[in-house]
């Protein structure tokens, strides 16, 4: 099923130090900043973030499901996104196992939490180049995702499906599913990326005020206006 693979490894990873320390709120020449700059060079000589994906091809649609390259997948929103493509792209991206490792290596609390914020970094880094990546080889002008789990619309259970469709990729970058659907290395992201004419965030159909990681409004008609 995953003809094709894609796997990206490799990559640079550097972190901007003022932009870290915004992040975190850390005044440059501090004693706590002088701490973080011992922190981020070991996570540059540790860290080393990865992606793999592959293309796939929708072979049947339904109202509420679709099934790509013989593997069904549940979902309505899903199914009314994915209506305009006949191709899409099943990807893992991670800060990657030895991350991992280094981060539950930490004693120290606080380091910890800045080895947190610098893998999160990580794992964007690698989201943009596997973004970058499919443009330049399938000149697609805009690409939106969906991720199992992030709306109840398509609930965390069809990360068994998304990850038999992955085939041999999880073991290629060595991220393994847990029997809570979850993921290690924690920092992964798993979904599904396809060619579209309308932009999609997930968050537009999600409610939750305090999320750090929106990316667009909650359109609270959007549901009843495009997917009932």
């Amino acid at each position: 099923m995953s003809d094709g693979l894609v796997f990206l490894e490799g990559m640079t990873f550097a972190v901007d130090p003022d932009r870290l320390r915004r992040k975190l709120r850390i005044r440059a020449g501090s004693a706590s900043d002088n701490e973080l700059e011992s922190v981020l060079s070991e996570a540059e000589k540790i860290v080393r973030p990865r992606a793999v994906y592959f293309p796939a091809y929708i072979e049947a649609r339904e109202e509420d499901s679709i099934r790509v390259d013989n593997v069904p997948f549940h979902s309505r929103v899903l199914a009314v996104n994915l209506q305009q493509a006949h191709r899409v792209f099943p990807y893992l991206v991670t800060c990657g196992q030895e991350a991992e490792d280094w981060h539950k290596s930490l004693k120290d609390m606080l380091h910890h939490y800045w080895a947190d914020t610098i893998l999160q970094m990580a794992l964007h880094r690698a989201l943009r180049a596997m973004e970058a990546d499919i443009l330049a080889r399938y000149s697609y002008s805009k690409m939106a995702s969906m991720s199992p789990g992030r709306l109840n619309h398509w609930p965390i259970e069809e990360q068994r499906a998304l990850f038999e469709l992955l085939g041999e990729a999880p073991s290629r970058v060595r991220v393994c599913l847990l029997e809570s659907y979850l993921m290690t290395p924690t920092k992964t992201l798993s979904g599904l990326r396809y060619p579209t004419e309308e932009s999609f965030e997930s968050c537009q159909l999600c409610p939750r005020e305090d999320c750090p990681g929106r990316k667009a409004p909650y359109e609270a008609d959007l549901y009843a206006r495009k997917y009932l």
